[in-house]
């Protein structure tokens, strides 16, 4: 009769800790997939350069207090009367604290709620602001006009600077990419929105 190894003591501590620390490394990892705005992008369509662009990027820069900068036209279009590298256009972009508090500000024009289609799979979503004197301290001026704008915000996980940055690029593993849930709950967490259907 072969009688029971009796296991170490020393073996069942080691065996426990290293359970700890891998329950412990999980956890880490969770917490530090927490999703974040990475920048929100207000743009303005004209469809012509001149005076009408002119008066989009003086709203721009009312509304987002910054410089915009033009966005131009990628093909030629006779029927359209576009020209390529024509200027069509202007945009900002948001980062950090600035980016939250205009998203913050847009989605209370909005009554903070944000349809669903408006998400895409990669966790990223776009709504858009008929006229700019809702935005609070703006007023209509009849000499520019009313003028709409796209909203765009670029939802991350920490870690997605790996696929931009220039040495040792990389692709996002698909365990740590976003996906469209993931961003409705953060964005109804954080900032309080209805995702309407």
């Amino acid at each position: 009769m072969s009688a029971k190894k009796a296991v170490p003591t020393k073996t069942l501590k080691t065996k426990a800790h290293a359970k700890k620390a891998k329950t412990a490394s999980k956890k880490k990892e969770l917490s530090t997939m927490k999703p974040h705005i990475a920048k929100v992008t207000v743009n303005i369509g004209v469809g012509e350069s001149g005076d009408k662009l002119k008066k989009a990027e003086t709203v721009l820069e009312g509304v987002t207090k910054q410089k915009p900068v033009q966005t131009l036209s990628k093909t030629t279009n006779k029927d359209w009367g576009l020209r390529k590298f024509m200027p069509i256009g202007c945009k900002v972009t948001l980062r950090k604290k600035a980016a939250e508090t205009f998203l913050l500000s847009a989605l209370k024009i909005r009554e903070s709620k944000i349809s669903e289609y408006s998400f895409d799979n990669q966790g990223n979503f776009s709504f858009g602001v008929p006229d700019h004197t809702l935005f609070e301290g703006q007023k209509y001026d009849p000499n520019v006009g009313i003028f709409g704008m796209d909203i765009c915000v670029t939802v991350e996980n920490p870690g997605y600077r790996i696929k931009r940055r220039r040495i040792d690029t990389r692709k996002i593993p698909q365990r740590h990419q976003l996906t469209k849930e993931a961003t409705m709950k953060f964005i109804t967490e954080a900032f309080h929105v209805e995702v309407v259907e």
